[in-house]
């Protein structure tokens, strides 16, 4: 289990970067690998 998070800062940028059409698809790919990383307050059971 992977337990490193990504920072709010970073995910907001990645969520930016998703947002905007001016960024390749493999920045975009980047972007959603970083928000799949955030911490989302759901408990997982």
């Amino acid at each position: 289990m992977n337990k490193k998070q990504t920072s709010k800062s970073v995910a907001s940028k990645a969520s930016d970067i998703l947002r905007d059409n001016r960024y390749s698809s493999k920045s975009k790919s980047v972007a959603g690998s970083a928000l799949s990383q955030t911490k989302t307050g759901k408990r997982s059971k």
